[in-house]
Parts: C-alpha cells; structure tokens; sequence
C-alpha cells in the first residue's frame, strides 16, 4: 500500500509540472534568464489603462519568470509623440501606442489604422492583418525602422465631445477640433473645421480652456474618466449603428524595439504575439462593457447626444475617397497597403466603396 502511495503522489507531481510546462512556453533556465521590458501605453487613464496594466501583471506568472513587462501610463517615462524615439533608442523597449501616431515615420502608417469611411468593424482590420497580408507589410515597414510589429489591438470607436451640437457635418464649419491629425484632419478641413493635433493628455485643459471647443477622442468609457463631460454638453456620433464616421474602428498596438525583440527566444517570440491576440480581445471587450456603464453617466450629467444622418455618410464618404487616394500615392508602401483595403471595401463582402466613387482616381503602384 505504501509503494502504491509513493507511486500515486509521484504520478501526480509528474503530471502537475507537465501541465504548468504546457500552460507557457518558458524553458527550464527561465528563473534565471529573467527579463524585464518597459513598456508604456498611450492611455492616460480610466479602464484603457487599468486593463493594460491587469495584461502586463500577468506576463511574469505566464512565463514562469522569463519575461515581465513592466507598465508604464501615458507621459510616465516619454511623451506620447515620443514612444516611437524611445523604443528605438532602449529608452522602452516596447510601446502599446495608439497606431495613428506611427504616420509620422512611417507615412503608409495611416492605413494600418481606422481611417475615415474606411474599413469599419474591428473583424475587417482582423481579415486585413491576418488574412490578406497586412500584418507582413507593416512589419517590414516597421522593421526598417529598428522595431517589430507584433500585432494590432483593438478598442473601439472613437467619438466626438463638443461645447456646441453637431447635428450634420455642416456645424463643423468654423469649429476649433483636436484631432490625431493625417488624413482624419484633412477629411474635418475639407468640410471646414479649423484642426489641430493634442495628445489625448493635453485635450480635457484645452477644452477647459477654451483653446478648441470640439475634440475627439476614444470611446465614452475613458472620455467619461477623463472628466470630458465636465467641460462639454454633447457628444456627436455617427447614425445608429455607426457609432463614428472618421474612426469606426481605432487601433492600438504592441511595437517592441528591435535589439530586445531579438533577445527573445523563439517560443518566447511565438507567446508574445499570441499573448497581443488575447490583449486585444479582453482590452475591446473590456472597453465595450465600460462604455455601456458611461452612457448613463453622461446622461446623468446633461450631456446630449446628437447623431449624424446617413446623407452625412454618403456626402462624407465622397469628400474623404479623393483624399485616401492622396495619402495612398505619397509612397508606394502606402499605395500597396491602400490597394489591399480597397479592393476589399469594393468587394462583395463589403461594398462601400462603388466604382462610381473611384472614377478618374488613380492608384499609382
């Protein structure tokens, strides 16, 4: 009985490491190859940045020490506009910034995120990156910038808090607007808007201040804890079902400097991109049940939500076309990620955008 006790208890202490040895892909020298990256997001608060810290604290358990990373909030180590220097230089040596921010040193950068009109719901940009190559092209375009592209992670729409109401793309005209600028600001100028670029930190004491009087941001979760509803009446959205026109889909990433990405094993590579597929799952779905809890609190604040017509979709959609065909042809890595989405957005899956709307337009590959 004795022997057949000692076998069972050894069974089990067998079966247990073999478990814990499948649960991560850490190797036996873990404990003593530890490694710790810096990384810093672009959220300044509210349930953005709690989820990403709740993602980071549980890298080290994942591992079995191999790899932490330890979090940093918006402007806690570098400026927003300075996570790309920063992750190139070893200052982080990874960022979760929001994907827009990267048109600045890599100008086809624009169309690895929402852009006006553009593809619309999160599993689109999922097709794009997974299934027709864009996740291939923004990491060679990212590499020849000494950084690697692991993945993209969504979060949701972005919306639109104003002093005044906004009942059609008409009361835009003349309006003071942060936006992230690129090619979102060129579609809000065309119809009038008078634009300029903020981080997301620096919007709440511009509109307390009145330095602009429209802004968007993300979504009403983060907004709502960001106290915009202290300094705004309404919020503007798109017509139902279509929460915003200009960035129906934003995405954030996780970017890694080069010289720490290539410290990695490779199993610890393959864990980090799976590990960015289940960051972006639980960051969307914990931004969208945040954002059911705002709208009450908003309401509850007198903000008004006003809504934008289908007409300010169409006359939108023919105003920003021209000018997605203006940042596809600055350089031909724009141009070959722009003719992927668009022969997708012309397709039978998806249909927004006729070739009525292309005539005379050329892409120049």
């Amino acid at each position: 009985m004795k022997n057949l006790t000692t076998r069972r208890h050894a069974l089990r202490t067998l079966a247990a490491a073999g478990a814990a040895s499948l649960a991560a892909p850490h190797i036996a020298s873990a404990q003593a190859n530890g490694t710790t990256w810096k990384i810093q997001t672009s959220w300044p608060g509210g349930v953005g940045l709690q989820t990403f810290k709740d993602w980071c604290a549980t890298i080290q358990e994942k591992t079995g020490g191999e790899l932490a990373f330890q979090p940093f909030g918006a402007n806690d180590v570098v400026g927003d506009f300075q996570l790309y220097d920063a992750v190139k230089n070893g200052v982080l040596d990874a960022v979760n910034p929001f994907t827009i921010y990267v048109q600045g040193i890599i100008p086809a950068g624009v169309f690895l995120t929402s852009y006006p009109l553009g593809l619309r719901n999160p599993h689109e940009f999922d097709v794009f990156y997974y299934g027709l190559g864009g996740l291939e092209m923004a990491r060679e375009l990212y590499a020849a910038q000494g950084m690697y592209f692991v993945g993209p992670v969504h979060h949701g729409p972005n919306i639109i808090h104003s002093k005044v109401p906004i009942r059609s793309i008409d009361d835009f005209r003349g309006r003071k607007m942060r936006l992230p600028g690129g090619m979102v600001a060129d579609v809000f100028g065309e119809i009038g808007a008078e634009t300029t670029v903020l981080p997301g930190s620096e919007i709440f004491p511009a509109l307390e201040k009145g330095t602009i009087d429209v802004a968007d941001y993300v979504g009403p979760a983060v907004n709502y804890a960001l106290g915009f509803s202290q300094v705004t009446s309404y919020i503007s959205m798109g017509p139902p079902g279509m929460m915003s026109l200009y960035q129906p889909v934003d995405i954030m990433d996780i970017t890694v400097g080069m010289d720490a990405w290539n410290k990695l094993s490779p199993e610890m590579k393959q864990f980090v991109e799976m590990e960015t597929h289940v960051y972006s799952d639980m960051h969307h779905a914990a931004i969208q049940k945040a954002d059911q809890e705002a709208w009450a609190k908003f309401e509850a604040d007198g903000t008004e939500v006003t809504r934008l017509s289908q007409d300010d979709v169409e006359l939108m959609t023919e105003v920003a076309v021209p000018i997605w065909f203006k940042y596809a042809n600055r350089d031909k890595d724009s141009a070959r990620i722009f003719k992927t989405q668009l022969d997708y957005m012309m397709s039978g899956s998806l249909g927004y955008v006729t070739p009525d709307l292309v005539d005379g337009l050329e892409l120049k590959l």
